[in-house]
């Protein structure tokens, strides 16, 4: 009488459900970076639940009317 447990049935029973799943899972995850790099990181709101676009800093203009106004004022003054 065969042991219940041979090579074939343990391959059958343990290996290819094991490697079944291994490999949807990495066609799976394959797909997901594939469909991150092509496009998912253009699309605006997934750059901003992700933080992937940084809000620009608006800088101030260096020298308004009035301060150039009151610079010009100061530096009389001082004189």
């Amino acid at each position: 009488m065969e042991s219940l447990f041979t090579v074939d049935s343990l391959s059958v029973l343990l290996l290819r459900p094991l490697l079944a799943i291994g490999f949807v899972l990495f066609v799976i995850s394959f797909g997901w970076l594939l469909a991150w790099k092509l496009v998912l990181v253009h699309v605006p709101l997934v750059q901003e639940i992700f933080g992937l676009k940084k809000k620009p800093i608006k800088s101030k203009p260096p020298t308004r009317r009035l301060s150039k106004f009151y610079n010009t004022t100061n530096a009389l003054k001082s004189q």
